[in-house]
């Protein structure tokens, strides 16, 4: 009896953190890898992992060429050993949101130069006095976002000051806790690049019950173009990226790396694009 030829399957791997399933980033990349899926008529299935152990993310299973056809890793948290040990059993892999310089395949934004287009329209709007809220520095978007803040205030003179660097994580909480912290400050910023919208909001919230003005006294720019923003009760400058755009192009290429069709290493970085709106003012 002849075998059924099987559809081909992708594994999409996201690591599991908190509110996974209201995540904007969680929800557009899946939603791009969907659109591929469709159109290229395979099955993805979706695999949430456990953050902190890295080495429970791959069961043989998931290794088996007779399986699974290719491996998306929706973010790595910096550990390249992961996709290795893949590549190593013969996997097709391509990973998203991480720009890495060995010969792995990847499609990700570019939150660095993202990051530097904020902090410098803060400083043409006059602003000196710049904090931020960083994301979480495991990963490779919240380390490149700090880093565009630093390398944006160095290249127009302005020293960074480890007092206006304070670590949110992509978190609500940590966000609140660290816009506390800067509005104690003696030297209050005038403004506040935050790695996220959701940390944003949190920033504008806690202002708001401090009695500090937004923008009058403070500008505000958050990441993401999250629809939450919405909700904001002064419209809220961000930064857009084209995450669907990056699900679905990732799995069109690890579809063609699959099938021999591509040029390898697939290196795609995509741009983002700050969208100016009116916490965004003048010193």
């Amino acid at each position: 009896m002849m075998a059924v030829k099987r559809k081909p399957i992708y594994v999409l791997i996201l690591p599991r953190f908190e509110d996974i399933f209201h995540s904007f980033y969680t929800g557009e990349i899946t939603k791009g890898v969907n659109l591929a899926a469709s159109r290229l008529n395979v099955d993805f299935l979706v695999h949430i992992t456990d953050r902190s152990n890295h080495a429970a993310w791959l069961d043989p299973t998931l290794l088996d060429r007779k399986y699974v056809d290719g491996i998306l890793f929706a973010d790595i948290d910096n550990d390249l050993d992961i996709v290795k040990k893949a590549i190593m059993r013969g996997m097709p892999c391509l990973v998203l949101n991480n720009i890495i310089h060995e010969p792995i395949n990847y499609v990700a934004v570019n939150n660095y130069k993202a990051s530097m287009t904020v902090v410098e329209e803060f400083i043409k709007l006059g602003h000196k006095h710049i904090a931020t809220i960083a994301g979480d520095l495991s990963t490779q978007a919240g380390l490149s976002r700090l880093e565009g803040y630093n390398d944006a205030l160095k290249k127009h003179n302005i020293e960074p000051d480890k007092a206006y660097v304070k670590i949110g994580g992509f978190l609500r909480t940590p966000a609140r806790h660290a816009a506390g912290e800067l509005f104690k400050l003696k030297v209050r910023p005038t403004a506040i690049f935050a790695a996220s919208d959701v940390m944003a909001m949190e920033a504008m919230d806690v202002a708001k019950s401090k009695k500090i003005s937004v923008p009058s006294q403070l500008s505000i720019c958050g990441f993401d173009d999250n629809p939450l923003r919405q909700n904001s009760s002064i419209p809220l400058a961000t930064v857009a990226q084209p995450l669907v755009e990056m699900g679905r192009l990732g799995l069109e290429m690890l579809y063609q790396i699959s099938h021999g069709q591509a040029k390898l290493p697939v290196k795609e970085v995509l741009l983002a694009k700050l969208i100016k709106a009116e916490s965004m003012a003048k010193a």
